[in-house]
């Protein structure tokens, strides 16, 4: 098992990323290759980087990729905000994403400070 493997917010992006292709499964043909794709791929993004940067040997390359993660986290919430906005989904499929990515962020945020505050311990 590689240490990404055991990190929750990891376990959690993976679960995401589950849950974004089960939703865009239903999206209109027209948005395969708009929302749909940049859905999957920023979702997909998260759990990359997350276990990316555990490679990395340098704290700040660490911080890196847990930023990039982060931010690959709330382009999906924009893109489901789109979603609805174009009425795509609706807030009962928009209102279960959302939790998990509030939780998903968090741990980002929790995650990101822990390295932080290793980086500054040295």
């Amino acid at each position: 098992m590689y240490s990404f493997e055991k990190l929750e917010v990891w376990q959690k992006s993976r679960a995401y990323v589950k849950m974004i292709y089960k939703l865009t499964k239903f999206f209109p043909e027209e948005e395969k290759f708009g929302l749909v794709s940049q859905l999957r791929r920023a979702s997909v993004s998260i759990v990359s980087n997350i276990a990316e940067g555990t490679s990395r040997s340098s704290l700040k390359d660490q911080i890196r990729f847990t930023e990039v993660a982060y931010g690959s986290a709330l382009e999906t919430y924009c893109q489901l905000i789109i979603s609805m906005d174009l009425e795509i989904i609706d807030e009962k499929d928009f209102e279960p994403l959302k939790i998990v990515l509030y939780d998903i962020t968090a741990k980002l945020s929790g995650l990101k400070n822990s390295q932080i505050k290793r980086l500054n311990e040295k």
